[in-house]
């Protein structure tokens, strides 16, 4: 009877789950096949998920009616410098809270933890914009670029600090004897060990600048060929013959969506254990 109650739960464990993928993956799988169908079978038949006839020519006149070309290169130059600029913000931030010995680290600590329950939206906003026109980089994606690196990135600090935590204080120890400074103890000892985590700081990181829309579509509206693609997208809704030509947009959120599997798949192995090693004490 047991047994039977223990394989009941599973099945109905796996069937919860299923359900969940569902609808995670239902609308990515709508968006994909729709993006192989023509505008007025997408206005005709919304509902139906193959497309009566299959045409790849949505992907062709969005990478050129809509300057795809450059949004692209305007996405992978801002994330990437987004990315790195975190990485190095993020990693040496939580060693210094998990590490560093100064006064009043745990209030200061304690100040930043408490902001990842705050949300202010789109209130902050204006001040952004402000100080990014003081540094005369309002109408660029560098100020973007300035903002989401110098921002306070306080979950991956967490998480960051959490794994240092769990390396025994010997290391440091260790290094120091040797005649390692702070900051060379970190660059040389802990930062080669922080692999697994980078990871997955860098995929999660990776995720929101690619598609970040709100900065930069302010950023840019004087300035339309500094768009990315997450806003050059939208762009693509009017790009066509017919006042709203869904099919490009389909197709080029299609084409935005290929690098971002691209680089979980990549890395998807470092991703989870990244998130976990900070859990157990070693």
């Amino acid at each position: 009877m047991h047994i039977f109650f223990n394989r009941m739960a599973t099945l109905a464990m796996y069937a919860f789950l299923c359900v969940i993928l569902i609808f995670a993956l239902a609308p990515l799988v709508f968006v994909l096949f729709a993006s192989f169908k023509s505008n007025q079978e997408i206005l005709a038949h919304a509902s139906r998920l193959l497309p009566i006839e299959w045409t790849l020519q949505n992907y062709k006149d969005a990478w050129t009616l809509a300057n795809f070309k450059r949004y692209t290169w305007n996405s992978i130059y801002m994330t990437a410098f987004i990315v790195f600029g975190t990485l190095i913000v993020s990693t040496m931030a939580g060693y210094v809270f998990a590490r560093g010995r100064f006064p009043g680290k745990g209030m200061i600590f304690v100040a930043f933890t408490a902001t990842m329950f705050l949300s202010f939206g789109s209130i902050t906003l204006y001040p952004l914009l402000q100080i990014a026109k003081l540094l005369h980089l309002n109408t660029t994606l560098w100020g973007v670029i300035v903002i989401n690196v110098f921002g306070m990135h306080i979950a991956n600090i967490f998480i960051i600090r959490s794994f240092v935590n769990s390396i025994p204080y010997e290391v440091d120890e260790a290094a120091i004897i040797d005649g390692c400074s702070f900051f060379r103890t970190f660059w040389n000892i802990i930062l080669p060990l922080m692999k697994p985590v980078i990871a997955t700081i860098g995929i999660i990181t990776f995720k929101y600048a690619w598609n970040e829309f709100l900065l930069p579509m302010v950023f840019t509206l004087g300035n339309p060929d500094q768009r990315p693609l997450s806003v050059g997208i939208v762009a693509l809704r009017s790009a066509g013959e017919a006042a709203s030509s869904w099919n490009l947009m389909l197709a080029g959120t299609m084409l935005s969506v290929i690098p971002m599997l691209v680089v979980y798949l990549i890395l998807n192995r470092y991703f989870i254990s990244g998130l976990t090693s900070g859990a157990i004490k070693r």
